[in-house]
């Protein structure tokens, strides 16, 4: 079993940072590609922005310049620096990886449980 456990999200003000984690831990191989996702309520889910092993990020359009995704490979964790931001990315944000368990022939793909970002004008 593999579990995420996100932290860091919270109510803060536009043009505010926040800076989010997300823990995975369990049988854990190797961790493949680690991302963000958001949905704000009444929306669908949505890519925020992914790394892959190698470091190769990829950003939704209305995060670029704003958002930065990273990882510690070590820690099995990844993060995403959130900043100048707007009402529009009030959501709930939710961490995705995937990879090869220790002890299983498949692959895991798991998500967290998700924290909330909320931006007050």
């Amino acid at each position: 079993q593999v579990e995420l456990v996100e932290s860091g999200g919270g109510l803060v003000q536009a043009g505010g940072s926040l800076r989010l984690s997300c823990a995975a831990s369990g049988s854990i191989l190797r961790i493949n590609n680690m991302g963000w996702y958001r949905q704000a309520p009444g929306k669908q889910r949505e890519l925020v922005a992914t790394i892959s092993s190698g470091g190769s990020t990829n950003y939704a359009s209305f995060v670029k310049g704003r958002f930065t995704v990273s990882r510690i490979d070590a820690r099995n964790t990844v993060y995403l620096q959130m900043n100048s931001l707007k009402p529009e990315d009030t959501a709930v944000y939710y961490c995705a990886a995937d990879g090869v368990p220790l002890t299983e022939a498949s692959g895991f793909s798991v998500w967290g449980q998700g924290t909330q970002v909320t931006v007050s004008s």
